[in-house]
């Protein structure tokens, strides 16, 4: 399964490529073996075995070996090997294997695949035969994302000295060069600027992250530190504080448990419980009731289907159970949309919306609004728009970050860091498209200082 949007570690090999084969000893960086020559057939020594060198010994082998009547009369028997074996054609000339399906489960310093990173981002392709003469889709096309920051190449040693060099230079002696730390910070990937923090360390015995917060404040600094933390434990450090806080803030947690795949919500339970000595789900539970929490929590097991294949009598099937649970009857069953939506995948659940808005004559959005409110209508939407066109989504929540009074800079941070590596170059086009202005535009008007350099970067690609 493919997620394209999850740009890999710098380190992470070519699933589809084999290593070269070592040319040296201690493969695969070991340290040399003593007395191997890596050479073979050996090179420079003497013949082997040795002309003269009483090999093989006198006396060998001994006096009646083999034994008489070695082997057995009659052995193997007539007509063994059969006939026609081994088959024609076998072994083959050259062993071929089926096209490795690339995943990247989530290293802490990679950006996020979103839902909309799945397979199925894109037109469907070959038609397959599916159990009870029903046909599935199966895509065979993956939609090409756009981050706006990419890993910076050759960037080895040498690059991180000189990184880690400038950062220190910025923040020695009196006053602050933060043009120096965002020329820096803004062009890296995470996973380089967590190199730059260990090289930092290396060179000069001090922490970089903490050396960053002594020097900047405000808005800045909560963008630099954002940047500077796996994504894991950043975005663990966000649900803590949408939870911990006064009230809760529903946004955050939905924005966050509604738009990542099955593997990130892992990894963040995992960061979540190493950091809080508590599992998210119970903070969710403490801090939440009725269909909200059972919402959020079944989003928290993180056991979407992610398989490709689209099952028309599946799809059928789920549109008249979504239609008798909602529009078809007084109330809402809220257990079946809930089942449905947390548990199917994103090309089955495209699909389903398609054609209950073919069979009943209303888009689903319009459905989720008319049978909810409150936070489980926010939750099941942003589940609706995620899995519809998630670029929109989250241009949508860039707008609303930034309008009306004041700036909600958490959610404006977390959008921008997260997706810069992703998708981030997608939502500008959504959001151009959407509000008739360009998102580098709404920063400008709505930050300022070294925060809103730092933001603007970090949406231009270089």
């Amino acid at each position: 399964m493919s997620y394209p949007g999850y740009p890999p570690q710098q380190s992470y090999p070519n699933p589809n490529q084999m290593p070269p084969y070592p040319t040296q000893g201690g493969y695969p960086g070991g340290p040399p073996q003593v007395g191997f020559n890596p050479m073979y057939p050996a090179q420079n020594v003497g013949p082997y075995p040795p002309a003269a060198g009483g090999y093989p010994p006198a006396g060998y082998p001994p006096a009646g070996y083999p034994p008489a009547g070695y082997p057995p009369a009659g052995y193997p028997p007539a007509g063994y090997p059969p006939a026609g074996y081994p088959p024609a054609g076998y072994p083959p000339a050259t062993q071929t294997y089926a096209p490795v399906q690339e995943y990247a489960p989530p290293p802490t310093s990679a950006p996020p695949p979103s839902h909309s990173s799945y397979p199925g981002s894109t037109q469907a392709g070959q038609q397959h035969a599916y159990g009870g003469g029903a046909t599935a889709t199966t895509t065979t096309s993956l939609k090409k994302f756009t981050p706006t920051i990419r890993p910076k190449q050759p960037y080895g040693p040498a690059e991180e000295e000189a990184d880690a060099a400038a950062l220190r230079k910025a923040m020695k002696g009196l006053g602050t060069d933060e043009k120096a730390i965002i020329a820096v910070l803004s062009n890296r990937s995470n996973a380089q600027r967590l190199q730059i923090s260990r090289k930092y360390t290396a060179l000069y015995g001090k922490d970089l992250l903490k050396d960053l917060k002594g020097e900047l404040s405000g808005n800045f600094e909560d963008v630099v530190v954002a940047c500077m933390t796996p994504l894991d434990q950043f975005f663990a450090k966000e649900l803590h504080d949408a939870i911990s806080g006064l009230g809760t803030n529903e946004t955050t947690l939905i924005e966050v448990l509604c738009s990542l795949n099955n593997a990130w919500i892992h990894a963040i339970k995992n960061a979540y419980q190493t950091m809080y000595k508590k599992s998210l789900e119970s903070d969710i539970k403490g801090d939440t009731s009725g269909y909200f929490e059972r919402l959020l929590i079944s989003l928290c097991q993180g056991m979407r289907d992610e398989n490709p294949t689209v099952n028309p009598g599946q799809v059928a099937a789920d549109v008249q159970a979504l239609f008798q649970a909602g529009q078809n009857k007084i109330g809402t069953d809220e257990a079946t949309f809930n089942a449905i939506l947390v548990s199917r995948s994103l090309p089955h659940l495209r699909e389903v919306f398609k054609q209950y808005q073919q069979s009943h004559g209303k888009p689903f959005e319009k459905v989720v609004l008319s049978e909810f409110s409150g936070s489980v209508e926010t939750g099941l939407l942003a589940i609706v728009k995620c899995m519809t066109d998630c670029s929109l989504y989250f241009a949508e929540r860039l707008h609303d970050s930034m309008s009306g009074a004041g700036t909600k800079d958490k959610a404006l941070i977390r959008i921008i860091v997260s997706r810069s590596e992703c998708d981030l170059g997608d939502i500008k086009v959504a959001f151009q498209q959407k509000y008739g202005k360009s998102l580098e535009s709404f920063i400008n008007s709505d930050c300022s200082g070294d925060y809103k350099r730092m933001l603007v970067a970090m949406v231009t690609p270089m």
